[in-house]
């Protein structure tokens, strides 16, 4: 059975959340989790990238907010590099994650009070079943990726989800970097 795309995204939502607090609270887990919280994120952000945002975008009118989440999902990524670079068992570990935890968090908020809302108001439920198997297979499609793994078509994706022009005749390393430096601004 499909679900709709907005209790699809919510549900990892809460999966990353939980992830977080046995990251906080079990040091001695830091080793295994960290792999798996890099891989959901980074699959969770491909899949609202391709299937998502231009549909937000598009049809439920949340131009703007897909911009702005495009833009936290590039710092997200930098974080979970950053993180997966860390050794867990170093002093850095934890201000690192607590970086992540921050950003990630005020991302959810924000995704769960505006641009889902409108999606769930503005799209049918057969659209959203429509999205939520487009997410899902998409997730799927990239469950083992890291943030580092991402392809300069997904790149050129998230300029367009962001609203980044002039950045067709960029090779990859400098699609990435023009994209962090919107995302900085």
């Amino acid at each position: 059975m499909t679900a709709d795309v907005v209790d699809l995204i919510m549900q990892d939502h809460r999966e990353v959340e939980r992830l977080f607090d046995e990251l906080k609270d079990n040091p001695e887990k830091r080793k295994g989790l960290v792999p798996v919280l890099t891989t959901l994120l980074s699959a969770h952000s491909r899949a609202e990238e391709s299937a998502v945002y231009p549909a937000a975008a598009a049809e439920a009118d949340e131009a703007d907010e897909v911009a702005h989440s495009q833009e936290e999902h590039v710092e997200a990524d930098q974080l979970l590099a950053k993180l997966a670079a860390t050794d867990p068992d170093s002093k850095d570990f934890n201000k690192v994650l607590q970086n992540l935890v921050e950003a990630v968090s005020h991302h959810v908020e924000e995704e769960e009070t505006n641009v889902l809302p409108g999606i769930r108001a503005n799209l049918s439920e057969k659209r959203r079943v429509e999205l939520g198997e487009a997410f899902a297979a998409s997730r799927k499609e990239h469950l083992g990726d890291q943030p580092d793994d991402i392809t300069r078509e997904e790149l050129l994706q998230q300029a367009r989800n962001a609203d980044v022009s002039g950045v067709s005749s960029l090779g990859k390393d400098d699609l990435q970097k023009k994209l962090r430096e919107e995302a900085s601004e």
